[in-house]
């Protein structure tokens, strides 16, 4: 079973995510926090279940989609998990990726 660590980086995301979404509703906020994390959990069973994103650094860039949200990983050589951020889908990714 693989291990799952959020980066610093994809912690301020998620806690951007709800500050966005906290102005309008509170517990929708916390509603949409949860579900990413909880389906980012699935990664401990199926860390391929992601697609691969094509990323110039070559490294195993992967996006598994919640909602309008898209949890992006890195599949480690060790088989763990390093959750790198959660960007909204009108976001431009490769803008912000390693």
């Amino acid at each position: 079973m693989a291990k799952i660590t959020w980066t610093n980086e994809a912690q301020n995301w998620l806690k951007d995510v709800y500050e966005y979404i906290a102005h309008e509703n509170p517990t929708v906020a916390g509603d949409v926090v949860d579900g990413i994390y909880n389906k980012a959990q699935v990664l401990k069973e199926f860390p391929d279940i992601g697609y691969k994103y094509e990323h110039k650094s070559g490294k195993d860039v992967r996006i598994l989609l919640y909602g309008h949200y898209r949890i992006t990983y890195l599949k480690n050589s060790d088989g763990d998990i390093s959750v790198i951020g959660v960007f909204h889908g009108a976001l431009e990714i490769e803008n912000y990726l390693i």
